[in-house]
């Protein structure tokens, strides 16, 4: 018998939130659908659109200054990943595209620019 009291009470609170539900999005409908309805605004004065340009720019220099470091720590010394690309763009040079293959274990960093493959070595010591 509890159990069914339990069970009626969990449908109506089932359907309490559907009922919720269907309201609020009946409300996001209409104000979806009331913008379309409406005759077509004034415009802003120009005077605001500079000052979130401004703004936006802000942002954007923030995020520019972010930087980001990366190094690879291997029996208790780390190598800056930035050394490692820059000799290896020395070593087969600057214009061209490199992928690059570290293996700590062996001290070693093969490049790879077309079809040229470079084996590098990396100090971990």
């Amino acid at each position: 018998m509890a159990r069914a009291k339990k069970t009626a009470a969990a449908a109506a609170e089932v359907k309490e939130v559907k009922e919720e539900v269907k309201a609020e999005v009946a409300a996001v409908e209409e104000a979806v659908e009331a913008p379309a309805k409406k005759p077509a605004a004034k415009k802003a004065p120009a005077k605001k659109a500079p000052a979130k340009a401004e703004k936006v720019e802000a942002k954007e220099e923030v995020k520019a200054a972010a930087k980001a470091e990366v190094f690879i720590e291997f029996g208790g010394v780390q190598v800056a990943v930035d050394e490692i690309v820059k000799n290896a763009k020395l070593t087969v040079g600057e214009d061209k595209d490199v992928k690059i293959y570290v293996k700590p274990d062996e001290s070693k960093a093969y490049i790879v620019a077309g079809e040229e493959s470079v084996a590098m070595d990396v100090y971990f010591c």
